[in-house]
């Protein structure tokens, strides 16, 4: 009997040679793959990796559950890699392999396979997730693969071998980029933006309008948020309002994009110790960012605010480097998710070329008082008080001063 693997397929140029590659050496190939919003036709893709010799091809829609599970958690952590990137790529890969795990139990599987580079952060990803739920599991990488590699050198010799055994494939050599795309993101890397100076055109951007093609007006939104998830979004002007978790993120994905919000041109650092250039598009990603930690402004205690924030960059790298089943994120998201408990209210912003301008906010939790701060009233707090409590903090001033200069 062949011997069966799952592989994690995309439909591009490398899963589709991979896909081929492994037919060949005698493998039963069932190809998975996870809707997560690319801008792809699946049956088209579906019918590719049957012409290349699949067994079977099974696809599943998660995007509703990449939305509530994964960039939803990580929008209320506020994970920004590098201070930049809302690691649209990193959120989707534990899902997908998640996926690939319950189809490979499915069908009594305990290989698997993907196309990642060895360059990479994706084969981390993809290996550290699947070896968390498959303790035993066969992973074939074909890029760490001493027999692949000496097949193939680079893009050329894929391009001929798809060609050799008419697999279609979109790509050429003349291709200046590579693209992946999902609901959270769309990002752009390798080809000519390997040259950090290299200016990209407008022709590369497909989620985003130029800034010279935005609209001249203003568009008010209401956001608002139930526990720290964003539930509905309303226009101001026309009432519109779109509930649900998915429809609201596909709403704000189409006007942000309209409206050239959420670009970002950036170098990282890989996990596996490189630099890499990419540039992304991520509209509604960097919306809900925004207005989510506008509302924890008001609705959190300062303390709160301190230690949520001083996590935040942790959460990212934990995210970035491919472990999200791991002890130590399982341990932050539950004091995230206790630390979203009264974050709910409604935030109010406008979009205007590129540009999101928060105007005001509603919160049935709010910590703002306003009789509180008032400086047309005393309310209950005695301004001399301040005196004493300046004094205490500048006793350690005082003291480091003395010392210093005696």
């Amino acid at each position: 009997m062949k011997k069966k693997v799952v592989l994690a397929y995309s439909g591009g140029l490398d899963t589709s040679v991979i896909l081929k590659w492994l037919v060949n050496k005698g493998y039963e190939v069932i190809c998975f793959i996870a809707d997560i919003g690319q801008e792809e036709d699946l049956k088209a893709v579906e019918s590719k990796a049957l012409l290349a010799g699949a067994k079977k091809v099974l696809i599943e829609n998660v995007q509703e559950e990449f939305v509530e599970d994964y960039i939803f958690p990580s929008l209320q952590a506020h994970a920004l890699y590098e201070g930049k990137y809302l690691l649209g790529t990193a959120l989707a890969r534990p899902l997908i392999a998640s996926k690939l795990v319950k189809v490979a139990q499915k069908e009594h599987i305990t290989c698997f396979a993907h196309g990642a580079t060895g360059k990479g952060n994706d084969q981390v990803r993809f290996e550290l997730a699947i070896l968390k739920h498959v303790r035993h599991a066969e992973i074939i990488s074909p890029w760490k693969d001493p027999e692949f590699l000496s097949q193939f050198s680079g893009r050329t010799d894929l391009l001929n071998y798809a060609k050799e055994h008419n697999i279609p494939v979109t790509g050429s050599l003349e291709k200046p980029y590579s693209i992946d795309e999902n609901l959270m993101h769309t990002s752009y890397e390798a080809g000519k933006l390997e040259d950090p100076a290299y200016t990209p055109s407008e022709e590369m951007f497909r989620r985003t309008a130029s800034l010279k093609n935005t609209p001249h007006q203003e568009l008010k939104l209401a956001i608002e948020f139930q526990r720290g998830k964003p539930i509905s979004v309303q226009e101001i002007e026309s009432g519109k309002k779109v509930p649900g978790s998915l429809e609201l993120f596909k709403y704000l994905n189409h006007v942000g994009g309209i409206h050239g919000v959420g670009r970002m041109d950036l170098v990282e650092s890989r996990f596996v110790g490189m630099k890499s250039r990419g540039v992304y598009e991520t509209p509604a990603g960097t919306i809900l960012f925004k207005a989510h930690l506008d509302l924890e402004g008001v609705t959190l205690d300062r303390e709160v605010i301190l230690l949520k924030e001083s996590l935040a960059p942790r959460v990212a790298q934990i995210i970035y480097n491919g472990f999200w089943f791991s002890p130590e994120m399982d341990f932050l998201m539950a004091a995230i998710k206790q630390s979203q408990k009264n974050v709910s209210g409604t935030v109010f912003l406008e979009l205007y070329k590129g540009n999101i301008t928060i105007t005001g906010r509603l919160s049935p939790c709010s910590l703002y008082q306003s009789q509180l701060v008032s400086m047309d009233e005393i309310a209950s707090y005695d301004q001399t008080d301040a005196k004493g409590f300046i004094k205490l903090n500048a006793l350690r001033l005082m003291a480091q001063k003395e010392a210093q200069y005696g």
